[in-house]
């Protein structure tokens, strides 16, 4: 693994996902997870993440509708928590949400819907 991307990635993941969140990941990976969290760090979050073709506001609101349009709702969760660290605000989340309904579906819109809530009266924007 090329220990640059992984610092890298290391780096923007804490930056997004909150240092305390990607520490506990880490140390509760084990011999069986530890290679994938390694991998998926130097590649989403250093290569992926890593350069400064995007922003990381614009690059959280394409996970925003990416993650909404494939019902991952605890990852979206996450995602909506780091939008907000990224500097997405509640009106672009909802803006996303709305979108996600037009090419998703309103059942999938409300799902959105509820996690951004959850999210969004948890860090007293609500």
């Amino acid at each position: 693994m090329d220990n640059d991307l992984f610092e890298r990635g290391l780096a923007q993941r804490k930056a997004t996902l909150g240092a305390e969140y990607v520490e506990k990941n880490l140390a509760a990976a084990d011999e069986f997870n530890r290679p994938f969290q390694e991998a998926m760090t130097a590649w989403c979050w250093g290569f992926g993440w890593g350069d400064d073709a995007l922003d990381a506001k614009t690059r959280s609101l394409m996970n925003l509708a990416m993650i909404g349009a494939l019902g991952k709702m605890h990852e979206w969760e996450l995602h909506c928590r780091g939008a907000l660290n990224n500097g997405v605000t509640t009106e672009q989340i909802r803006a996303v949400i709305h979108v996600i309904a037009i090419y998703c579906g309103v059942p999938q819109s409300l799902e959105c819907f509820r996690a951004a809530r959850k999210v969004l009266q948890e860090e007293g924007l609500l």
